[in-house]
């Protein structure tokens, strides 16, 4: 196992980088060895909620076209409280066959072979520009990346931007050019409150939340027979849009008529369908519902559908250089759909295409015990490397 790359993967698992706290000294740890490595580096800086943010963007290589950037996060999911955890989430923890830690399939080790792989670099033979691009919140909505597309030509006045993008995330070195977008919103029912035992006086919000449900999972079961023949390969598990009921919050006592109920709803979108459409479909059907609870014919509860925060599908071109080299190098033939979203979509208005990969298990990410499996973290640097030589000309050393 190189002692370069276990040295930066244990100092980035060891950094507490859970999206609502700072990122701050974990980017500018991987900012201060890619300068080290002679490249380029840039900080977009962002404070959210106080909490101060960075964007890390670094790069090397002659001002020409077709570049590549290479990207990741360095945010995690929380751990505090999770249960199953046997190992220190912060230590990394190396053993036969598996490399332990929060972060190391999703996806601090990609990073660490990044950084591996740029201290291997022949800088001077690179023939397009080898940017990397790190970001903070991407696991509360891409929000890193959503704040720093804005602004991202004031960092490429250099180099031209590079139009491909190869986003590190776990997927056990399976190509996905696409996946599906996220919508998020609140449902609330406020009633009328009252003693239990007079329930006609009163509105019980959690009366009339059973019926919002009932009425939106008849219209997830709509959804579910309608299955896509375009993406049927892309998703085979769920090719139509799905929704969830998230969390549900009601009622203060057993003897008291509940007053309000909330209820968070998700879906996810086909990528080639706006994703705001089922939403508006949600709203229109909640509208129609009759609000009175079963105890009380009198009284009529009252719905507000809240607006849905929304990130949005990534749905790439076809036959891309990046797709053809990650083919090659990684003995692969096909590019499919992912389940989970990326930066990508972000990047996308900035005209990026993206291609998802990395040597994390998916079925790794966000689990207590969190590891990657050793044979990809030590053979991920040369992954690197191998694309980088096709796709920017670049040798290496060692």
């Amino acid at each position: 196992m190189g002692t370069y790359l276990q040295e930066v993967a244990s100092r980035l698992v060891s950094f507490d980088t859970v999206s609502n706290k700072s990122n701050v000294e974990a980017i500018e740890y991987l900012g201060a060895h890619l300068s080290d490595h002679k490249f380029q580096v840039n900080f977009h800086r962002m404070e959210v909620g106080g909490v101060p943010k960075l964007n890390l963007i670094a790069y090397a290589g002659p001002p020409e076209p077709n570049g590549l950037i290479i990207s990741g996060h360095v945010d995690v999911v929380p751990f505090a409280g999770q249960p199953g955890w046997q190992r220190d989430p912060l230590r990394l923890e190396v053993t036969d066959s598996h490399v332990y830690g929060r972060g190391t399939s999703d996806m601090k080790v990609f990073l660490a072979q990044c950084v591996a792989a740029a201290a291997r670099l022949e800088l001077s033979s690179l023939k397009q520009p080898l940017v990397f691009l790190f970001t903070a919140d991407e696991e509360v909505g891409c929000l890193g990346a959503a704040r720093l597309v804005p602004v991202l030509p004031e960092f490429f006045r250099q180099i031209p931007q590079p139009q491909q993008a190869w986003i590190g995330e776990p997927t056990s070195y399976q190509i996905g050019y696409t996946h599906k977008s996220i919508g998020v919103f609140t449902v609330t029912m406020h009633g009328k409150g009252g003693h239990s035992s007079i329930p006609e006086q009163g509105v019980n919000a959690i009366a009339v939340t059973g019926k919002v449900i009932d009425t939106i999972g008849r219209y997830q079961a709509e959804l579910r027979a309608q299955r896509s023949t375009t993406f049927a390969q892309e998703f085979p598990d769920s090719p139509y849009t799905t929704l969830n009921f998230g969390m549900i919050r009601g009622g203060t006592a057993a003897n008291m008529i509940a007053e309000e109920c909330t209820l968070q709803v998700s879906y996810r979108s086909l990528p080639d369908v706006d994703p705001l459409l089922v939403h508006h479909e949600i709203e229109r059907r909640l509208q129609m519902i009759d609000r009175h609870d079963y105890g009380s014919p009198q009284h009529q509860a009252t719905i507000i559908v809240g607006d849905p925060f929304v990130v949005p599908p990534l749905l790439s071109p076809r036959e891309t250089p990046l797709e053809g080299v990650l083919f090659s190098v990684l003995n692969q033939k096909s590019s499919g759909g992912i389940p989970f979203t990326t930066d990508g979509c972000q990047f996308a208005q900035a005209g990026i295409a993206s291609i998802v990969c990395g040597p994390g298990d998916l079925d790794q990410a966000h689990q207590p015990n969190e590891y990657i499996r050793r044979e990809a973290f030590e053979q991920g640097t040369d992954v690197i490397l191998s694309v980088v030589h096709c796709l920017c000309g670049a040798t290496a050393r060692g």
